[in-house]
């Protein structure tokens, strides 16, 4: 059963997660979300776990990738981009395992971009102020003023730049030189959004509340953080003296 609509899951030992987030998107009754998990080779094995849903229940609506090891949550998106548009989805959406992101918010992304028009939505933490359940202040503080600090570098009209809650339109992703992105952490966000921008396409910020993982270890790391916020001097240059592609006129 082909569905337009395909939620890229990357993973590294989820195995607590992953088979309730798969069951989650899937069976939202709004619309059909097909799910892609992209992992990493995780000693938990995770991967397990998915191909015997595949096998069992999920045929046709729940697909693999394997990959050797840790190659950074950019590169398993791009990865990911790249199958969703060699299988024909017209609407492609990161979200994380660790239901950080609600399933429930999926549809309100999906109409952002089939119905109002926009190109990119982006579930946003701090559109409405501060909507973050169970992060330690210190981590609210880096990530809220790490946005802050990429918009003033930047001008991205963006609150949350560093959000991993994303729907794309097809297009987007085709425009966009996925080979030339060169950021593997959470800068991979801020790169996204900023090349989007770049391109022409119209972006929409969709308020959501981001709770932190109740099972399993975070991947986030005050590296992570220094990556995205010293990343983005160079993406300034690059909007000062890059050539990007431009969206397709109608």
């Amino acid at each position: 059963m082909q569905a337009d609509s395909i939620v890229i899951i990357p993973t590294y030992n989820e195995k607590e997660n992953i088979e309730n987030i798969i069951r989650a998107v899937t069976s939202r009754p709004e619309h059909t979300f097909h799910v892609l998990v992209i992992d990493d080779g995780s000693p938990d094995g995770t991967a397990a776990i998915v191909k015997r849903l595949m096998a069992d229940e999920f045929k046709d609506r729940l697909f693999l990738v394997e990959r050797s090891g840790k190659l950074g949550l950019g590169t398993a998106y791009i990865s990911g981009f790249k199958w969703a548009i060699a299988h024909g989805y017209d609407y492609i959406f990161e979200m994380d395992a660790d239901f950080s992101h609600a399933p429930s918010d999926l549809p309100r992304l999906l109409a952002a971009c089939q119905e109002e028009g926009y190109d990119m939505s982006i579930g946003s933490r701090y559109i409405t102020g501060v909507n973050v359940v169970n992060w330690p202040m210190g981590r609210v503080l880096m990530s809220y003023f790490a946005s802050k600090y990429v918009r003033m570098i930047t001008g991205l009209d963006i609150h949350d730049t560093t959000a991993g809650f994303v729907c794309y339109r097809r297009q987007v992703l085709e425009t966009i030189d996925l080979d030339a992105v060169r950021f593997k952490g959470y800068a991979f966000q801020i790169e996204m959004k900023f090349t989007a921008k770049q391109c022409g396409f119209k972006i929409k910020e969709v308020p959501v509340i981001f709770v932190n993982r109740e099972l399993g270890t975070s991947k986030m790391s005050g590296g992570i953080f220094s990556e995205a916020v010293f990343g983005v001097m160079r993406l300034r240059w690059d909007g000062w003296f890059r050539k990007y592609n431009q969206k397709p006129s109608l």
